[in-house]
Parts: structure tokens; sequence; C-alpha cells
């Protein structure tokens, strides 16, 4: 494959790096990490970036681009999202990290983000049957995407992040019963627009995109963070009810030692998983998919059929 290109993609808690090879037929991942930026972390709530912030981006930014010049890539496309997206302080961040990297990112709308995310999603399964829901869950905001033949009918970002939950109800370790509820119930106002979007359709099936669902799919596989490339996998409900009741009854100690959890989602993976439970039971979901590909593989679609 002639073309290649490397796509950094800086959320709120991490900033990820996918480099492919493409043509007008195919594609081919070569490389995909990511480092911990935490952006959200002592200033979320206030839609503010931090300085603390900024160093830590502009460190990963930096090491992303040592590996990026391993790969003889013809172009990079950088994205910011959520955190960047919302921060009152943009302008100045996005100046910094031009003048420290080089790197000149383009804040995407959050209806940009589903569409990518939707795109990345065909690209590992090709066809998408009718009512599906695709969900990506972020640290910033999660993204919604309904399907009817193949196509996105509709799409919204919610600024429900988990690591805006976490500041905004932190919870107890373990947590408790009532934090639970008190979080379930501060998610389902929240998604409003999304139950009565869905109401009377009918659907069955969910597709949750990287993030959290890999986590879920690490800890049922017993495989390390990473180490398993997944197109896409079904994830049982019996399996994902399971590993629910246990990442609810966990302490911090307990997570840290279960086989498959990644280090950055180990605050993050209990309000993620009320949110996908909430998810499940408001909406009757019948099947989970679970696919690696989001909105990094949604650039690398829109280059391959263009």
């Amino acid at each position: 494959m002639n073309n290649r290109i490397a796509i950094i993609d800086l959320g709120t808690n991490t900033c990820n790096l996918l480099i492919a090879g493409y043509n007008k037929q195919s594609s081919q991942i070569l490389y995909q990490g990511k480092e911990v930026v935490k952006l959200g972390k002592k200033g979320l709530d206030k839609n503010l970036l931090t300085e603390d912030g900024l160093e830590r981006a502009v460190q990963a930014i930096q090491k992303q681009l040592e590996i990026i010049k391993n790969y003889n890539t013809s172009h990079i496309v950088a994205l910011a999202t959520s955190a960047i997206r919302e921060a009152i302080n943009q302008d100045w961040f996005l100046h910094e990290i031009k003048e420290k990297t080089g790197v000149e990112l383009s804040v995407i709308s959050g209806e940009k983000e589903a569409d990518l995310i939707f795109k990345g999603v065909k690209l590992a399964f090709g066809e998408i049957e009718d009512h599906f829901i695709i969900l990506d869950i972020g640290g910033g905001s999660n993204e919604f995407i309904l399907t009817e033949a193949g196509a996105p009918i509709w799409k919204q970002s919610f600024p429900l992040g988990m690591a805006r939950i976490i500041d905004q109800i932190p919870p107890s370790n373990p947590i408790t019963p009532e934090e639970i509820i008190q979080i379930r119930t501060y998610f389902e106002s929240g998604l409003d627009s999304l139950w009565k979007r869905t109401n009377g359709l009918g659907l069955t099936r969910l597709i949750g995109c990287s993030g959290a669902f890999d986590t879920l799919a690490d800890i049922i596989d017993q495989t390390d963070p990473g180490s398993k490339n997944r197109i896409s996998q079904e994830l049982k409900l019996s399996d994902f009810g399971r590993i629910y009741k246990q990442l609810i009854e966990s302490s911090i100690a307990d997570r840290i030692e279960m086989k498959g959890m990644e280090s950055i989602r180990i605050e993050m993976i209990v309000p993620s998983v009320i949110f996908i439970k909430l998810v499940i039971d408001r909406l009757k979901i019948q099947k989970i998919h679970q696919t690696d590909y989001a909105l990094r593989e949604g650039i690398l679609y829109e280059l391959i059929f263009s």
C-alpha cells in the first residue's frame, strides 16, 4: 500500500495514535498506541484546560511524533474532541500545542465525531443492519448513532463522559448502592432525547466502540490490554452481567489486579458499566457487538472511499 497516514486523536483521557497504509480498496493498520493525558483533571467541571493537562498532551504528542517518524507516512491528521471542544480556553491550548509540537489540532464537533465513529464501525462491519444503536463512551462525551438501511439516520453527542461524572459524583471505594442510583439517574435524565428518538423502534442490538467496551472484552477473554485486536466480537449479555456485578462490587485495589484491566480504565470502568447497563435495560438490548474501530478508523474510511 503506497499511502500511509498517521492519525492523532486527542481525547479527554488519552491521546491515541493510529498509523495505517491504505489504497482505494483496503487498508492495513500498522501501529496503534495511546498515551494518558487526563485533560479533564482539575478543570473539566469548569470547562477549563490546565497547564498540567497541556504538559501531558505535549509530552504525549511528542512521543507519538517520534513513533510516526519510523513509518514514512505521507501526512498526519490530528483531531481534538470533547474536553477541548467544550473548553473556554480552547484557543490558548491549541496555540500552545502548535508552538510546542508543530501539530495543528482540528477541533471537531460532536456531530462530526459521531459521523466518524459510524464510518469506523462501517469499516469494521461492512454492512450494518437496520436499527442498530452504536455507542462510543468517552471521558468527556458519549456518542450514539442510530442506523437504518446501512446509514446513520440519527446521531448525537452527549456531554456525559466518564471523567465528567467522576468529577460531579465521586464514587466511594467501592461504590455504594446509593451512588449507583444517583449516577444512573443522572445519566437517565441526560439521555432524554435518546429515549424519545428510539421509542417504539424495537432496538435489539448494540455496537460498542473501543474504550470501555475493549476493556470489557479483555476482562471477559482474560487477555492483556491491547494484546488482542478485534474487528468485531460478540459480548454475551450473561458475560456482561457477570462482569458488571464483579466491577460494581470491586475496590480500586481489586480492579488493579483484574486480568484485562487497562490502567486508564481503573476509575472510569465503574460508571461506564452503569451507563451501559442503563442503555441495555432501557432499550431492551438483546445482543452486544464490540469493535476496536471508531473515530480514527472513520478517518481511514473517508480516505479509502472518498
